[in-house]
């Protein structure tokens, strides 16, 4: 699907999911008032105004594919883009990535400054959590518990902060990683929170384990499909189109599944990838056919 237009209904899904999450957003962050203030609006500047919105888009998919209810899955997947806005704001950091642009506008720290930008980056997280284990979220609490302890597992030592360990050691490594390597490394740093977002809906489903692992695994390989679409944008495509700064992957001397296959074989991986992620949604019937062009929408997209 290189180069295509998003299919309509997919558009129109993904039109409506981004206004509800941005409104959710708007309502749970802090507004900018009190002594704290600055922090608010950092965490705002963070999280409000852009984004594809992938991740909260998959926990509606997700929920929508168990009824649950559209507030319920909206604070989760507000939650989830609160917690993905907090490691934007510390990989653009100088300590790591060092990058002035993230949406097409400057990043935390250039808007504001280092100490404020980690500030906000911590306070996402915290918040993210926070609303996980509110009873709003969902009647049950064995459902909160089970959201905060998967959220936490995905964004942790074992998850996405292990693979952002991963990634820096990469770019002082003194050979080659292997593809197994880069795999495990882009599974944790991207991978375990897309993961998430497409098991989240049928935790708040309650939904039969088998459905619940066909979910998961359709976000792990989506997941890798999307890192590898990340990569190839980041080789191919403008600022502009972005809407970050480009062509860095290769000047820092990251280890990426592009730079190690090459651009079409990497392609070809994703591909397969795509493939699998949709044989898993196979006992959802049409019901989840906008997960199925989302899927294939992956590597077609240019921002």
């Amino acid at each position: 699907m290189s180069g295509q237009a998003e299919p309509v209904e997919l558009h129109a899904a993904l039109a409506l999911a981004r206004a509800e999450i941005e409104g959710a957003l708007d309502m749970l962050l802090p507004i900018e008032e009190g002594d704290e203030a600055r922090l608010f609006a950092a965490m705002r500047h963070a999280a409000l105004g852009g984004g594809k919105r992938m991740r909260g888009f998959l926990v509606l998919e997700g929920a929508g594919q168990f009824t649950v209810a559209r507030e319920s899955a909206l604070r989760v997947a507000a939650a989830i883009e609160m917690l993905h806005a907090y490691s934007l704001i510390h990989d653009d950091l100088p300590a790591m990535d060092d990058d002035d642009l993230r949406r097409g506008k400057p990043t935390c720290h250039i808007a504001f400054d280092e100490a404020t930008a980690i500030l906000a980056g911590d306070a996402l997280q915290a918040l993210a959590f926070q609303i996980l284990s509110e009873e709003d979220t969902h009647a049950d609490p064995a459902v909160r518990c089970e959201l905060v302890r998967c959220l936490a597992r995905a964004a942790g030592a074992r998850g996405m902060c292990g693979g952002q360990m991963l990634d820096i050691l990469s770019e002082s490594a003194t050979q080659a990683h292997t593809e197994a390597e880069v795999g495990r490394l882009q599974m944790m740093k991207t991978g375990r929170l897309i993961e998430f977002s497409a098991e989240a809906g049928a935790i708040l489903g309650k939904a039969p384990a088998a459905q619940r692992h066909a979910l998961a695994l359709y976000g792990r390989e989506v997941g890798a499909a999307f890192q590898i679409a990340d990569d190839l944008l980041d080789l191919t495509s403008t600022p502009e189109e972005t809407g970050k700064r480009t062509a860095k992957d290769a000047a820092a001397g990251k280890a990426t599944l592009v730079a190690l296959l090459g651009p079409e074989r990497a392609r070809s991986q994703a591909e397969r990838l795509i493939e699998q992620a949709t044989r898993h949604l196979d006992s959802f019937g049409d019901r989840a056919n906008i997960l199925r062009m989302l899927a294939q929408y992956v590597l077609g997209r240019r921002s």
